[in-house]
Formats: structure tokens, sequence, C-alpha cells
């Protein structure tokens, strides 16, 4: 009888143990989470509701604001494709809003990042394609293949394009933790965020994107390298040695 009161004893000091641990964890994330999104809201110029030509014209404020960063080039995050010459929705309404704001004369060079890491998924090749379509000079575009994270592409961005100031283009729900892992990381940047009404799955993404906010946080303290390396390839200079095809 002794025996059995100490191993309940013993369930029941490790069961508050753990609901005192989750609790604590619990809070742990929600407070990092909150830290994040308020401390970069504020970088965000402008949020666009549609991707056309209307939705994406800056005011002359907006405008003002991403001139005076003086931005060497605007980056646009990769988010998958549909096949081998199709981007996602997202992925679309980001490169409309890049290309938009590079007609607007916002910067002049447009980054392209995005995981390349298979033969089946490569997200440059559709991304490159799609903005030389819409009539971005060739020697404007960057192509940054090893974009496998949003930490990867900020870290390379600044190492191997040797990125300083830029304008990051992305969904709202996305944008908060890009720009605090680009400021981060040493970089200057504003986000105009590349919203449509609705996207399917966003809850799953809104819930994975608390999580991604605590791992980056967490990984700006460290402040790893990026996965890959490689030689600078100057955003001053010309992007087609970048192009890779």
């Amino acid at each position: 009888m002794y025996v059995l009161q100490r191993i309940r004893k013993f369930i029941r000091i490790a069961l508050i143990i753990l609901i005192v641990a989750a609790v604590v964890l619990g809070l742990a994330v929600v407070t990092v989470n909150s830290y994040v999104v308020n401390k970069e809201k504020s970088y965000i110029v402008k949020a666009v509701k549609g991707a056309d030509e209307d939705d994406a014209k800056l005011s002359s404020a907006q405008k003002k604001r991403l001139q005076e960063l003086d931005p060497d080039c605007i980056m646009v995050l990769g988010c998958g494709i549909v096949d081998y010459n199709t981007p996602t929705r997202m992925l679309k309404d980001r490169l409309d809003v890049a290309i938009a704001l590079y007609q607007q004369g916002v910067a002049p060079k447009i980054l392209l990042t995005g995981d390349n890491g298979t033969v089946s998924h490569n997200e440059i090749h559709v991304m490159l394609t799609y903005t030389k379509k819409a009539g971005v000079p060739e020697e404007d575009i960057f192509c940054d293949h090893a974009g496998f994270s949003t930490y990867d592409s900020m870290y390379r961005a600044r190492s191997i394009f040797q990125v300083k100031n830029m304008v990051v283009v992305t969904q709202s729900y996305h944008m908060y933790r890009s720009l605090y892992i680009a400021r981060k990381l040493g970089l200057s940047a504003l986000g105009v965020s590349a919203d449509q009404k609705t996207y399917h799955g966003q809850s799953a993404r809104e819930i994975r994107e608390v999580l991604a906010r605590n791992k980056d946080f967490l990984k700006c303290i460290r402040k790893p390298s990026s996965v890959l390396g490689g030689e600078a390839i100057p955003i001053t200079g010309s992007g087609v040695s970048s192009h890779g095809e």
C-alpha cells in the first residue's frame, strides 16, 4: 500500500510539472510571436489587396518612404509551384506586385529567391520565366537557387548578393518574420505585402507561422550560416550569371 501511494504521488507531481511546463512553453510561444509581429508591423509600407496594377500602385507618401530607403532590390520569396511552368496563386501575386514595384521605379533590381533543391521542384525557373515574360530586363533579375528557407534567403541576400537595403514582397502573414530576420542579419528592409482576399489553407499557414516565428527568433540569436555559400554576385551588377539556365 505504501509503495502504491508513493507511485500515485509521483505521478501527480509529474503531471503537475508537465502541465506547468506546457503552460510556460505556451506562454513563451505566444510572447515571442507577438513580439515579432509588433516589432515589424510598422515596417510594412503597404498591404496589397489584389495583384493588378492599380492595387499595387503606391501613394506618393508610400513611394517616398520606399525611395528614402534607397533599396538595392525588390526581393520575392518563393512559395511553391503548380508545375514546371506555373507558379502557385500566392507566388503569382508576389511576382505581380514585385514587377509592378519595379516598373514604378522603386528599385533597380529584382532578387528571386526560392527552393531549387530538386529537378522536379524548381521555383526559380518558374519565377525567372514569369518575370522575364513580364518585360523585366534579364540583367536586372537576380536568382538565388538556394533560398531553402526564409532565413537562408535573407542570409544569402547579404552574403552572396551583397544587398544592404531592400523591399521584401511576400504575403502579410509571412512578412513579419521575413523583416525580422532581415533586420537581425543587418539588412535594412521594408515590406509590401501581396495579399489576395483569401488563400486556400490559410488557417493552417497561420498556425505554422507562429511556430516558424519562434524557430527563427531563436535562430537569429545564433545567426548560423546559410545551408549553402558560394561566390559573390553583387546586386549592383548584372544578374544574368545567376540565372543558371
